[in-house]
């Protein structure tokens, strides 16, 4: 099946922002902003075709953004030429997640966000340790990541979720073709050879990150 005609989760924006009342840019964490926009999501998700879904404006595609942190070090990951999308070559990502499908028998988001965050996080990672039971309780949201400067971000609202992670775990990209991964301090990421680098997304969670 082409990529683009694969089935994704989508939120009317008007919905989602309730007339953009709720619009930002950026990140926000604050609770009622969280509860609201969550709310929202349950609500009103609808399906479309990928492909439609990047094309259109009216809907916004909720994408997990899990970050992976131990102590002080973030999980960093660089895609390399190997991978798919070529506007991503060479750029340095904090998060791991994608779209989310519609999974048969379950219309809770809630466990929608969990299955789809669960499934990305094994298809593109490998762990030291069986973290499959602990993955599986609630994912908690911290934030919501909004960025309407670019056409990439006006179709998609990432759910900023930091996992944190025991120090004798040990994590390493499975596609070492398309991704290369590495710990670093979480203070690195200020620096501006590493932060130029990083995808919008990630420079705005580079920006709170503690």
């Amino acid at each position: 099946m082409n990529k683009m005609d694969e089935i994704i989760i989508v939120v009317p924006r008007k919905e989602l922002f309730e007339e953009e009342r709720l619009a930002f840019q950026g990140i926000d964490s604050t609770e009622e902003v969280k509860s609201s926009l969550l709310k929202n999501i349950e609500r009103h998700y609808t399906l479309l075709k990928r492909g439609e879904a990047e094309e259109d404006e009216n809907y916004k595609q909720p994408i997990p953004y899990i970050v992976i942190r131990k102590s002080d070090k973030v999980f960093l990951y660089e895609r390399l030429k190997g991978g798919g999308e070529s506007r991503l070559h060479s750029k340095l990502s904090l998060g791991v997640g994608g779209h989310m499908n519609p999974i048969k028998g379950s219309n809770s988001f809630q466990k929608l966000l969990t299955a789809n965050s669960l499934r990305e996080l094994m298809e593109e990672l490998e762990f030291s340790l069986n973290y499959v039971d602990q993955f599986n309780s609630r994912f908690e949201i911290i934030g919501f990541i909004n960025d309407d400067s670019n056409d990439v971000g006006k179709v998609h609202i990432g759910l900023l979720v930091v996992l944190d992670i025991a120090d004798d775990i040990e994590v390493e990209v499975k596609e070492k073709d398309q991704l290369l991964g590495k710990w670093v301090p979480i203070e690195d990421l200020k620096d501006e050879k590493v932060y130029d680098r990083l995808e919008n997304w990630s420079k705005i969670v580079a920006d709170i990150i503690k």
